[in-house]
């Protein structure tokens, strides 16, 4: 399994690899401002009894707050998916933009939302319910898309595997995504698909490793909230 790349940072608006490294080319660059960012709230919430997750605390503020806040320093401009409860998602400070497609699609529909609101080439995605994703996510898949001539670069992390080894797992709801890409997924939308890993697997996507460990941790349930938070 590859090492993961050297963390990341912005340096001023720009993405690349280390602040402290001179310039050696596009290769490892790309301006913050090309890049908006998207919290998908916009689920169910059926493994939370139908609550609605980005609004349930976490820190004391809301799941979607939070991250919204969290990605809002990484990018240039930020968005808000989400379906209900629109009034106090507006409250957060960022545009809401609710799914086009009807019965809570799953999180592609939330792509497709954003990605029609986008006015940047690349639209990154983060779900609401992973408050502590890392600071430096953006910068070290915008760094892995252009490096690698992708179109979409795809967080994976290190997690321990059934057998109790460290694996990398994909974490499919983190993409930096190019957002040409958009008439492809809403083909692939219509015909039925609802996976973001058979979207992705038809393009050019490139898997980035993160080693941090928790970084991914998510809250699909009210216990694993309550367990997020110890």
């Amino acid at each position: 399994m590859p090492s993961p790349d050297p963390a990341s940072t912005f340096a001023g608006n720009v993405c690349r690899s280390d602040a402290s490294e001179p310039d050696t080319g596009t290769a490892t660059l790309m301006d913050a401002a090309l890049i908006t960012g998207v919290v998908l709230a916009g689920g169910r919430g059926s493994r939370m009894g139908g609550l609605d997750k980005g609004l349930q605390l976490y820190g004391g503020l809301p799941l979607a707050q939070h991250s919204l806040r969290r990605l809002q320093t990484q990018v240039g401009t930020v968005l808000l998916n989400a379906n209900r409860h629109l009034k106090q998602y507006r409250a957060f400070g960022a545009p809401v933009v609710a799914d086009t497609i009807a019965d809570f699609a799953g999180p592609l529909a939330g792509f497709i939302a954003a990605m029609e609101n986008c006015r940047t080439p690349y639209l990154v995605t983060v779900p609401c319910d992973t408050p502590q994703f890392p600071a430096d996510l953006v910068a070290r898949l915008a760094r892995a898309l252009v490096g690698e001539s992708a179109d979409i670069a795809m967080a994976s992390a290190m997690e321990a595997a059934d057998d109790g080894t460290p694996a990398y797992f994909r974490q499919p709801v983190f993409c930096l995504i190019k957002v040409s890409l958009l008439p492809d997924l809403r083909a692939f939308v219509a015909d039925g698909g609802r996976k973001i890993g058979a979207w992705t697997g038809k393009q050019n996507t490139v898997q980035v490793p993160f080693d941090e460990p928790g970084a991914f941790a998510n809250a699909n349930t009210l216990a694993q909230l309550q367990a997020l938070q110890q």
